[in-house]
Formats: structure tokens, C-alpha cells, sequence
């Protein structure tokens, strides 16, 4: 964020942030301070009737349910943070308690870095995709979504999912996703630092991708949800979604 000029690369036309709920009221109170939030709350519930949209920026899939619950009731649109669940069938859960279609926003801001999409001259360069590699650091179930959205993301083409096979070690899980039409290779590496990255190969070649600039996607993702409530475009489709988590599930077994 100190990269950033406000208010200039802030929300803008798309909305701003007015109320803030943590479990630590002081923790509140200081990202308020930060980032200039009106008002701190302190209990979940005290934003309902006060805002138009609710931000769960958690990242613990365990909580997702309990805490978005008052919300869906109320009919709230709500943008769930990675992942929306750990097993398919929490996710089906949530997304039973909707009041409409589309209530529930939730992926990866990493979808939507520009960085890792793959130019016009580089795709004619590898030809067809028939295999993708991806590598990121931390825990399996926060950040291994991080490179399996941006693959599927941009492998549209990929067909049915297969299979998927993990292999864990005390540091490392390495798992091999197969679809009808190509496979990925994934490597999240616990506490070891590792460039985040995509390394599409085709036909032809291969061309590496590296993540850059967090900020700027997830900006895009929030920008993504305004336009989804407001029904200017569509959301993530659901069937891709649940894809993304049942990965997810197998690689946790």
C-alpha cells in the first residue's frame, strides 16, 4: 500500500469501506486508523441495515459459514474471501443459505493479476497448453488457491477434471491435477521461500509468468464484485468454483 497514491488508486466510483468488525476491538480500531474506516463495530451483526456489501477478508475457510450466515439471511451481498470453503460439500452449505443468485462472491484476487496472463504472441509462440506448473509458498489450505484459480482461470479449453494426486512430505505438498485436455503440476513449499509463478508449457514451448503485484489484483477482484451486484457482468461460474475447491479437498487428503 505505501506504493500506492490516495485517493487516487483507492475504490473510487466502485464504493468505500464504512464499518469494520474484528474479534479484537483494538485490532479494529488500529487497521480504522490505517485505512480510514468511520467506524469500528463490535459485534458482527451491528452492520446489518448500515451497509450495501460485506467484505469477509478471512482467510480461515473453518469460520466462512458461521460468520457470513447473518448476512446471507439478511439478503446482504458478500464477497468470501479464498477459499470460500475447504471441502465441496461446506461450500454447497454456504452457498445453500443464498437469498438469490450471485449473493455470494468469493476466489483468488491472484485470478486477476494481468501479469500471469499469457500475450497473443506468447500463446502462438507455445501453441496449444497441454501442461502447467505452479509453485507458491505457505500452507495448502490458503495458498495452494492461489495458483490453482489463475491456472483454471486461464485454461478454459481444459475439459472434465480426472483425477488429482498428492504426494506430501514434512515440508513440502506436491500434487498432479489432470483434466481431459491437460494437466498442472503444483508445489506449495511450506516455510521455504519460493517465487510465485505459472510456467505454461504448449506444444511448442514454454513461457514463465511471475506474480508481482498483489495490490493492483486485488483491487481488480473488489472492482469484479461491485459489477456482479450491480449485474454488470457475470459472476464466476459456480461449476469452476467448486472445481477449485474439490482440488483443494483432494490435495488435503
Amino acid at each position: 500500500m505505501a506504493k500506492q497514491n490516495f485517493p487516487e488508486d483507492g475504490l473510487g466510483k466502485f464504493g468505500v469501506v464504512t464499518h469494520i468488525w474484528t474479534q479484537d476491538i483494538a485490532t479494529s480500531k488500529h487497521i480504522a486508523a490505517s485505512a480510514k474506516i468511520e467506524v469500528v463495530v463490535e459485534n458482527l451483526e451491528d452492520m446489518l441495515g448500515k451497509v450495501d456489501a460485506v467484505l469477509l477478508a478471512r482467510d480461515d475457510a473453518k469460520n466462512h459459514y458461521k460468520m457470513a450466515f447473518p448476512f446471507l439471511k439478511a439478503g446482504i451481498p458478500i464477497f468470501i474471501d479464498k477459499p470460500l470453503a475447504l471441502s465441496v460439500k461446506e461450500a454447497n452449505k454456504i452457498l445453500k443459505e443464498q437469498q438469490y443468485e450471485n449473493q455470494v462472491f468469493s476466489c483468488s484476487s491472484i485470478r486477476f493479476a494481468k501479469e500471469l496472463d499469457l500475450t497473443e504472441k506468447e500463446k502462438d509462440q507455445i501453441g496449444e497448453i497441454v501442461h502447467v506448473e505452479a509453485a507458491i509458498p505457505k500452507k495448502w489450505d490458503t495458498y495452494a488457491i492461489h495458483i490453482i484459480e489463475p491456472i483454471i482461470a486461464r485454461l478454459p479449453h481444459r475439459g472434465k477434471l480426472l483425477g488429482v494426486k498428492c504426494l506430501q512430505s514434512v515440508a513440502i505438498t506436491n500434487c498432479i491435477v489432470k483434466w481431459e485436455n491437460t494437466t498442472a503440476y503444483l508445489k506449495v513449499t511450506g516455510t521455504i521461500p519460493i517465487t510465485v509463478s505459472l510456467n505454461f508449457y504448449g506444444e511448442k514451448g514454454c513461457v514463465t509468468k511471475e506474480f508481482s503485484d498483489s495490490y493492483t489484483c486485488f483491487k481488480n477482484s473488489l472492482h469484479k464484485f461491485v459489477k456482479v451486484i450491480n449485474k454488470e457482468e457475470e459472476n464466476i461460474k459456480r461449476e469452476e468454483t467448486l472445481e477449485i475447491i474439490k482440488i483443494l479437498e483432494k490435495g488435503r487428503k
